[in-house]
């Protein structure tokens, strides 16, 4: 095997490393930066995925490589806003009434995440997370030679009202907390730095320090070729059981048959929860199902990657057009897409950008659903399982997956190599649930 450009070397050098066979269950960007991580330490490591590289969430996204997104989703008062969102047609939320009575469970552990004293304890772990997020990717795209996917000239947030970003004080207190810097724009800072947007949104706060990709496909893809060209393999194969003797692992067993493995890092997003529960740990997963609208040759574009505050929806510049991406709807995995919420973010963007059209030909859109694999407090799922340590969880980043992957597997690096662990982990174990 070889290692070419800033990757050259492992990530313990000081140790030499203990060889092993590796599967990576999962080929969306946590799973492959895991997988080149590992591959980096001198293992033998294959993603086991029957898609391919980068066709999940990884595919749809907004693109967003935020260090600023340490505010968790559930919030104290959050509760009081649920019902309007529910009933509003273009509001952020939905649920499937027939899906309702399976995500009680959920439901609760998310509102009791809200309580204050909870709030800032994720908000701390997601900082360390998230920290400086564009630049744990630098080593992975310098040697995928993806520099040209990626665009660090920050992030905005857009607000129509001023008592609108101060009901938001906690949130950018916590992000004040976790040293996050941000600069408050009055509207004609905002207007002259998108000049696309309605006069209508009178306050902006940038985020310098966060960057997005133009194509986050791409971007997975060319990370998902540097780790095959450097030694990596792929089997396109679905993973249904582990094999286990005793508490040591023998291997995955799949729909083509078994792979005999030293270790298996579980990085199957919204897909993971089943699999999680044969390695001894019931995790309390569960599924956003997020949406996005792209629109070919926009009258306008943005230039920087924009939040619409009260609609909840990012508005990205991307290589083949202007994406809307946002919304969250339970529905479970099974159920068909509702294509009315990825119309519905056309609406929203055009109050956004009132040069954008009221309609436009097929011919100029596209839509997709994906799954977010989404955690009632908002914390990904990352360290090893309860029934066997050669079984290392990296699952349920929710709207981080693409800001916090880098990170992510290097931690599956470390864990794996007996290293300690640069980030605390201790609060993404899966045995938080009991």
């Amino acid at each position: 095997m070889q290692i070419v450009g800033p990757l050259q070397g492992g990530a313990g050098d000081n140790v030499p490393p203990i060889r092993k066979k590796i599967g990576v269950i999962g080929a969306g960007v946590v799973g492959i930066c895991a997988a080149t991580w590992l591959l980096r330490d001198g293992h033998d490591v294959v993603v086991i995925d029957p898609e391919g590289i980068g066709t999940g969430a990884s595919f749809g996204n907004a693109g967003c490589l935020n260090s600023s997104s340490v505010v968790p989703m559930s919030l104290p008062g959050m509760a009081w806003k649920v019902p309007g969102w529910l009933l509003d047609p273009l509001g952020p939320l939905a649920i499937r009434p027939g899906y309702l009575p399976l995500l009680v469970p959920w439901l609760v552990r998310f509102l009791r995440a809200a309580r204050p004293e909870r709030v800032r304890d994720q908000a701390n772990a997601l900082a360390g997370l998230l920290a400086d997020a564009p630049g744990a990717y630098a080593p992975l795209v310098s040697n995928a030679g993806a520099q040209a996917l990626l665009r660090h000239n920050g992030h905005i947030v857009a607000y129509r009202e001023r008592k609108d970003f101060e009901n938001d004080r906690l949130g950018w207190q916590l992000r004040r907390d976790a040293g996050i810097r941000f600069d408050v724009l009055n509207e004609n800072e905002l207007w002259q730095m998108e000049p696309a947007i309605s006069r209508d949104y009178r306050l902006g706060v940038l985020l310098p320090d966060n960057a997005y990709t133009v194509n986050p496909q791409a971007l997975v893809l060319a990370l998902g070729e540097s780790f095959l060209r450097d030694g990596g393999r792929m089997e396109p194969a679905r993973v249904l059981d582990f094999s286990f003797a005793g508490e040591a692992l023998q291997g995955v067993v799949t729909d083509h048959g078994e792979i005999k493995l030293d270790a298996a890092v579980l990085a199957a997003g919204a897909h993971s929860k089943a699999l999680a529960g044969k390695a001894g740990d019931k995790v309390m997963l569960d599924t956003e199902r997020g949406y996005h609208l792209m629109i070919k040759d926009p009258e306008a574009m943005p230039r920087h990657s924009i939040l619409d505050a009260a609609g909840k929806f990012v508005a990205t510049p991307m290589e083949h057009g202007l994406r809307l991406a946002g919304t969250v709807e339970f529905a479970g995995l099974q159920a068909a897409p509702d294509w009315r919420r990825a119309d519905r973010l056309q609406t929203l963007g055009r109050r956004l950008f009132p040069a954008l059209q009221a309609s436009y030909p097929e011919a100029r859109l596209s839509r997709w659903m994906g799954f977010r694999p989404s955690m009632p407090d908002s914390l990904p799922v990352i360290g090893t399982a309860r029934r066997c340590r050669d079984v290392i969880y990296a699952f349920g980043h929710g709207h981080i997956g693409l800001a916090s992957a880098a990170r992510t597997g290097r931690l599956v690096a470390e864990i794996i190599g007996g290293r300690p662990p640069h980030v605390n982990i201790a609060p993404f174990s899966a045995q938080r649930f009991g």
